[in-house]
């Protein structure tokens, strides 16, 4: 039986998958392989900010949407956590990119195709839109990393959208981690998932280059922040900072 999520990370084989009715047969089983997977799964919500769970805001308008910034390798769990609460994500146009943005719909989300590497200003022109009807969600490590680096898109997307960023990360007390750029992160079956949400970050409009990536630096340092609150909630070791570094030069 073929693994909808080992399939995406599988290197050559996934690019080989073009058929339209093959993608879409396969984003609906993965989409219900994600809401059963996570069924089995207990959670805890931790925020170091209160108020921000986007549950509590989906229908919320005007300057209460946010701008959800999280680790590509934690996609799995908020792809249901947060399914059907007004939410557009960013989905990239690689070639994986059309079988994630169907499953991702049929669990409810709204989808703009682009990345940091491939429809750049297409993907900034999708998000500004959206953000005006939805909270919008971004992993800034996507679609190829390094793994745990922001990147400057998000920080460019909350200044044309005048969205805070919302840092939040997901911790586990046991997963399998794939052999992929993210080591993408499957919480196995009855494990504890804990959710951490931090502190929102606003952004100016009107940044330069060097702006951006002052902005991305305070991102980036919200998301390592609540990812080792979650780590060390869930029973687990932060990952030393020279270690990351080390992993996002190899990359």
């Amino acid at each position: 039986m073929i693994n909808p999520w080992e399939t995406a990370y599988s290197g050559n084989l996934f690019v080989k998958i073009r058929n339209p009715i093959l993608i879409e047969a396969l984003a609906l089983s993965a989409s219900l392989l994600i809401r059963v997977w996570n069924l089995t799964l207990r959670y805890r919500y931790e925020p170091l900010f209160p108020g921000l769970e986007p549950r509590w805001n989906a229908k919320d308008i005007g300057p209460n949407r946010y701008v959800y910034a999280f680790w590509h390798e934690n996609i799995l769990v908020p792809a249901y956590r947060m399914r059907n609460l007004d939410i557009a994500v960013l989905i990239s146009r690689h070639a994986d990119g059309q079988l994630i943005a169907r499953a991702v719909e049929w669990l409810g989300f709204q989808t703009v195709r682009g990345s940091s590497t491939r429809g750049g200003v297409l993907a900034i022109k999708g998000m500004v839109a959206q953000a005006r009807k939805f909270h919008l969600a971004i992993t800034p490590d996507g679609p190829k990393g390094p793994r745990r680096k922001c990147q400057q898109g998000v920080a460019a997307i909350a200044s044309f959208t005048g969205r805070s960023v919302v840092p939040f990360a997901v911790g586990y007390s046991k997963a399998k981690r794939l052999k992929s750029w993210d080591q993408f992160a499957l919480p196995l079956p009855f494990s504890k998932v804990v959710f951490v949400i931090g502190e929102p970050i606003p952004v100016p409009p009107n940044l330069n280059e060097e702006d951006l990536e002052v902005y991305a630096g305070r991102i980036q340092a919200g998301i390592d922040n609540a990812q080792a609150k979650a780590d060390e909630s869930a029973g687990l070791k932060p990952i030393p900072s020279q270690m990351l570094t080390a992993a996002s030069k190899a990359s």
